[in-house]
């Protein structure tokens, strides 16, 4: 979805930035923001030119904490999109990146846009849930060696960082959760990682057996790490759009696709509880922008709820019970 505006004030550097990376005799004809995140402004550019009319994406960071680590962000996305450019994987072309803010208003990157919408609504979300999987085993299994290796991954939250919901009548099940990521991390096999790859990040086109993939957005944090990681972080978003049962059946999608996870059940309850202890007490921010998109039932309480249960669904399957 998209809101129309005309740029207004405080971007005027930025979109002098933006023509000199245009084609000859091409000028931007119109700029609508992107709606569905939270971590940086998205602009929708209509361009238009002698060849016709193509359209771009801008992404530029405006909140203070997100300024504060702009140039790793987009430097690490700058490099992940020239790196997929002959790839299988569905993401966008690289046209300019300005990371410090040199050229820019803000921080910014310039690449093309991608065909296809966010899709959150309940209908199709199991087919488009098996869609994830068999995509997110593509990109673990693509071949990054050497100086295109990204970072290590970094862990979300830590034992004494995670807060329980106060409105919790469990505090035993947030204490027994805290307990198995109080431990050194497991062995893994590296394996690149999207490292925010979640419903939100992917564009669908098509309807039932029309449905496909057109896009994988958002490279920020792109990481090296256990694949464990990446399935546990789109596992807990599943569970909040669209219930626990969702976010527990993902691993199995995976590994129906052909990926491999952690042997031992004890190390990939790790991943899938370091991934959703993180979103303590604060399930409801990731659904700020869900709630733009449509999903206006996900509310604080619901989200809170169903990740509650997700955890206590984690440890029933993969842990023991008390």
């Amino acid at each position: 979805m998209t809101t129309t505006e005309d740029g207004g004030s405080g971007w005027e550097a930025t979109r002098a930035w933006v023509r000199r990376h245009l084609r000859d005799g091409e000028r931007i004809e119109s700029a609508e923001r992107l709606l569905g995140g939270w971590t940086s402004q998205m602009r929708r550019l209509r361009v238009v030119g002698r060849d016709g009319e193509r359209q771009l994406v801008l992404r530029s960071f405006v909140a203070p904490f997100y300024l504060r680590h702009a140039e790793g962000l987009l430097d690490r996305e700058a490099r992940i999109l020239t790196l997929l450019g002959p790839s299988d994987v569905p993401a966008a072309e690289l046209h300019a990146v300005d990371a410090t803010a040199e050229h820019c208003d803000h921080p910014s990157l310039l690449m093309s846009l991608l065909p296809g919408t966010v899709r959150l609504e309940e209908a199709d979300a199991g087919a488009r849930a098996a869609l994830l999987a068999r995509q997110l085993v593509r990109i673990h299994r693509l071949p990054v060696t050497g100086a295109d290796r990204p970072r290590t991954y970094q862990a979300w939250t830590s034992p004494d960082r995670v807060r329980r919901p106060e409105a919790t009548g469990r505090p035993g099940l947030w204490a027994r959760a805290v307990d198995v990521i109080r431990r050194d991390p497991p062995a893994f096999e590296g394996r690149f990682l999207h490292r925010d790859f979640h419903p939100g990040n992917v564009l669908f086109t098509g309807y039932g057996a029309a449905l496909r993939i057109t896009g994988v957005v958002d490279w920020v944090e792109t990481s090296w790490g256990p694949a464990d990681l990446d399935v546990a972080h789109c596992a807990t978003a599943l569970a909040l759009l669209h219930g626990p049962e969702a976010g527990l059946r993902f691993a199995d999608l995976y590994t129906a696709a052909g990926g491999r996870l952690a042997g031992a059940p004890g190390d990939h309850l790790y991943w899938r509880l370091l991934d959703a202890l993180a979103f303590a007490p604060d399930a409801e921010k990731v659904a700020v922008p869900w709630r733009e998109l449509g999903r206006r039932d996900l509310t604080p309480p619901t989200q809170v709820g169903r990740l509650e249960d997700y955890v206590a669904a984690l440890l029933d399957r993969y842990g023991a019970r008390p």
